[in-house]
């Protein structure tokens, strides 16, 4: 079954998993403020039906799950786009992805970067194709993410290596990502979503209410990183409208170098 009322993303129930695909390959599936509002949507649409037993969070095309916000949007209009709410909700989404009470599996098929790689990361379990990339691009490009992006992300792989992943904005490949603890399994690319669908279905015969409680266990031991989000978008709110973030965004457009020199201040 395949929901028909989405524009950026695909909906559709397969068994007991819920497929959400993010369908922006020509942006390399990155996401403005109609894409965070469309998942929102889809992930509540989840949480509503008790057919759907778990989530798969994929993207369209093999070259990108995500690859974050639209930095070309912001380049050109200064924010990600118009919403129905009036809001980008990205902290919203976040929290959604852990509050759901079933297993969410991210299919990563390529990039996962900055945004992406947060997506990922707030996954229960991350499912990797050979050819997934990972890796966090915020600095790069005027950006940052000090809450669940970073703070939850070194309970994931540990504090050295998620600042070397924060701070030097590297990529790494399927490989060193399961090394690192940041993917559970790497799979060839042609069999990603069956592998995922099979991940779906194996827990689908599991008790859902002890599932449930079990994820909200995890979830309770870090819930307090929720509070360091909301500081950090306010912040980022600020920051992205700041002559230092717009320096970055529209090098990125501009497909240049950023030039932060002029904003070098540790006072």
């Amino acid at each position: 079954m395949v929901g028909q009322d989405y524009e950026d993303i695909r909906y559709e129930i397969d068994g007991p998993a819920a497929i959400i695909t993010i369908n922006r390959p020509e942006r390399y599936n990155a996401f403005r403020g109609k894409t965070v509002e469309e998942l929102i949507k889809a992930f509540r649409a989840a949480w509503a039906d008790k057919q759907v037993q778990a989530v798969i969070l994929t993207g369209a095309g093999e070259k990108a799950f995500c690859s974050g916000g639209d930095v070309k949007q912001r380049a050109e209009t200064g924010d990600y786009g118009p919403t129905e709410s009036g809001m980008f909700e990205i902290g919203y989404l976040h929290k959604l992805i852990r509050d759901i009470p079933k297993p969410v599996i991210a299919a990563v098929n390529g990039i996962a970067v900055g945004g992406g790689h947060v997506l990922h990361v707030l996954c229960d379990v991350t499912i990797a194709s050979e050819t997934a990339r990972f890796g966090q691009a915020g600095p790069k490009v005027g950006s940052f993410d000090a809450g669940f992006g970073t703070a939850y992300l070194a309970r994931v792989v540990g504090e050295k290596k998620a600042r070397e992943i924060w701070f030097w904005c590297r990529q790494y490949d399927a490989a060193e990502a399961e090394r690192m603890g940041l993917v559970n399994t790497v799979v060839p690319a042609g069999e990603l979503l069956k592998t995922a669908k099979d991940w779906a279905r194996e827990v689908a015969e599991k008790s859902p209410t002890a599932i449930r409680f079990c994820k909200q266990s995890f979830n309770a031991d870090t819930d307090h990183q929720a509070g360091l989000s909301n500081l950090a978008m306010s912040a980022l709110d600020l920051f992205t409208a700041s002559p230092e973030g717009l320096e970055g965004a529209t090098a990125f457009a501009e497909k240049r170098k950023p030039d932060f020199n002029a904003h070098v201040n540790w006072h």
